[in-house]
């Protein structure tokens, strides 16, 4: 148990937050779908600080706080590199945990550093003290300081901090965001390189084996960045490391139901006649209709998603409405379709040029077992990206 009269004089500054005891066995059965013992245990280091970093946060500082990029997808970061991101108004912090009680460097790996959409303003090393029964956090830095201070570590791929380079009160973050709000917090980082589809295929064929034990270090590091950065690809890649079938086949969804990975990330089926609801009459039989909740610049929105006919002729209907009847799609949200490596096609996009009850697009597709990805602009809250295979 966390006792504070452990605090010494030379670490009051550093915050002290008690491990939720009671649920120390919840977070250890949700650490266990990983590929090694290893990746099992820094799965449960992350989650321990998540789960007692995060409702201190929402209660001290801001509400709004949310895992990044959400809750669900936080495994297929887990299965492959150490840290957790968090979102908060528009920044985002980064909380890599350790056990280690040696407290002279602060170790940051290089995916939260350089891959784009994931890099944070602030970094937080955070020992995680399971015999005392509390997280500590000693330090914090930002993104722009890890680059231009920082030395970086070709073997592990992480940018090392001397601890002493850390600031140590967590408060001063906060002051500094009121005090000093146009402060640069991030430097600038190249974007990495677009992959082909076939050599995703490739890479994902080989790092997906759980015998790889270091997929992170196993190919370079633009090209594993570009892996993980997608976040389709991302996902194959655990489902593979932990042995998993197919959960993306929407044919499969239609047969047996949504898969159970796939539910985690809101997708749903309902009954709606066919042809769209209504377009037909009302007297025709039901077809599976699948749907998706998404949050669009605050307000709730569907994704639908339905075979056009029979299944055979693969020709697929996708609708992005407004969830709540009567409301309409506002002027200048995008709709689009792209391919599985993120290339556009003739006919992939469709924008409302004026408030419209739904956006719908009608694609054919070829080859049985083609992955497309969707996207929306503005970008859904907590986006992910997922491949939809046919």
């Amino acid at each position: 148990m966390f006792n504070s009269d452990t605090v010494t004089l030379t670490n009051l500054t550093h915050l002290y937050l008690e491990l939720p005891e009671n649920e120390l066995s919840k977070i250890w059965q949700q650490s266990q779908a990983f590929s090694t013992p290893s990746r099992s245990w820094m799965a449960y280091l992350n989650r321990l600080s998540l789960n007692t970093f995060l409702p201190w946060l929402r209660s001290e500082y801001a509400n709004d706080a949310a895992p990044f990029p959400n809750l669900a997808t936080l495994p297929s970061i887990w299965e492959v590199t150490n840290g957790t991101g968090i979102t908060f108004g528009n920044a985002r912090l980064a909380l890599i945990p350790t056990e280690a009680t040696d407290l002279s460097e602060f170790r940051v790996p290089q995916e939260w550093v350089d891959i784009p959409n994931w890099v944070a303003d602030y970094y937080l090393a955070v020992q995680v003290n399971l015999e005392e029964g509390y997280i500590r956090v000693w330090g914090y830095t930002t993104h722009a300081q890890l680059k231009k201070t920082a030395s970086y570590d070709a073997g592990d791929r992480a940018y090392c901090l001397d601890g002493e380079d850390l600031i140590s009160n967590l408060s001063i973050l906060w002051m500094a965001r009121q005090i000093c709000p146009e402060e640069i917090t991030r430097s600038e980082i190249a974007p990495l390189p677009e992959l082909a589809q076939a050599q995703a295929e490739n890479l994902l064929g080989r790092l997906g084996k759980s015998a790889v034990i270091s997929p992170r270090t196993a190919v370079p590091f633009e090209t594993w960045a570009a892996i993980l950065e997608h976040g389709g690809w991302r996902k194959r890649l655990y489902e593979q490391r932990q042995g998993m079938q197919q959960q993306w086949s929407i044919t499969q969804w239609l047969q047996t139901g949504v898969s159970d990975v796939a539910q985690k990330f809101g997708w749903g089926s309902l009954e709606l006649q066919t042809g769209m609801e209504g377009a037909r009459g009302s007297g025709e039989s039901a077809s599976p209709t699948l749907v998706r909740r998404l949050t669009i610049a605050e307000q709730q929105y569907e994704l639908r998603l339905q075979p056009k006919g029979d299944t055979a002729s693969r020709v697929w209907r996708f609708e992005l409405r407004n969830a709540i009847r009567g409301e309409m799609v506002p002027t200048g949200v995008k709709f689009k379709l792209l391919t599985e490596d993120l290339q556009p096609f003739d006919g992939n996009q469709v924008k409302a040029t004026t408030p419209v009850e739904r956006l719908y697009l009608e694609i054919a597709l070829g080859d049985e077992g083609e992955g497309l990805v969707w996207e929306t602009e503005p970008t859904p809250e907590n986006f992910d990206r997922e491949i939809l295979f046919f």
